[in-house]
């Protein structure tokens, strides 16, 4: 039987909220638009860009969100190029969970709003790139909360759904487990608040990051 645990990335093992409002911000600005608020910002997070956008201005038409979308990538990459991005820590503790999952012999993997280009960099930069057997980007589906994604990784790592467990910090995620049938894993220190993540579907909802290894070993779906 091969236990899977999916983690989303921005949010629940990273906290990378001030490169993406900045880039964000950017975008805008170029467009001659007035950023929102960082809150505001900080709620899509999860969703791919062009969905984030829709949901940021949507009053705008389909050609503005994209140019927004894109406007966002360059400004990212930029800041990449320019050494100008703010460090984006692993939560204190994630690392230590990933080593404990997966010596215990769960199989790891991402699910994320973020690019290919975008998830390895991260993986990359804290040396748990060959912790995940399965990366699930926007680069190859539909935004989150569609269950793509879940689907994908779960056939990727030969598991099934009554062996997964989602992990992730926003609504986005706990409704995408529930249309995949997995468990929903919430995590209290992301950009959604611990009521919206009930809302949403969450099973348990992890206040501390320690408290992933039981939550995440009791891999039940709902009914």
């Amino acid at each position: 039987m091969i236990r899977l645990a999916v983690f989303d990335c921005d949010g629940t093992l990273v906290d990378s909220q001030a490169n993406i409002c900045v880039a964000c911000e950017r975008a805008f600005e170029k467009a001659g638009l007035v950023p929102p608020p960082r809150g505001d910002i900080r709620r899509i997070v999860g969703l791919s860009l062009v969905e984030a956008m829709q949901v940021l201005l949507p009053q705008a038409d389909d050609g503005l969100h994209r140019s927004l979308a894109a406007d966002y990538k360059a400004a990212f990459h930029a800041m990449r190029a320019s050494g100008e991005l703010a460090d984006e820590p692993l939560f204190e503790g994630i690392a230590d969970v990933l080593t404990t999952l997966a010596d215990d012999g769960w199989v790891l993997g991402v699910a994320t709003g973020k690019s290919d280009r975008g998830l390895a960099h991260i993986l990359a930069a804290h040396g748990i790139t060959d912790r995940f057997v399965t990366l699930q980007t926007a680069d190859r589906h539909p935004s989150k909360p569609d269950p793509a994604m879940l689907f994908a990784a779960i056939a990727e790592a030969g598991a099934t759904a009554a062996t997964t467990a989602m992990i992730g910090d926003t609504s986005f995620d706990m409704a995408m487990a529930r249309a995949a049938r997995v468990r929903a894993v919430g995590v209290a220190w992301g950009y959604h608040a611990v009521h919206e993540l009930s809302d949403a579907g969450a099973d348990v909802v992890a206040t501390a990051v320690p408290e992933l290894l039981h939550m995440v070993a009791d891999s039940r779906t709902r009914p």
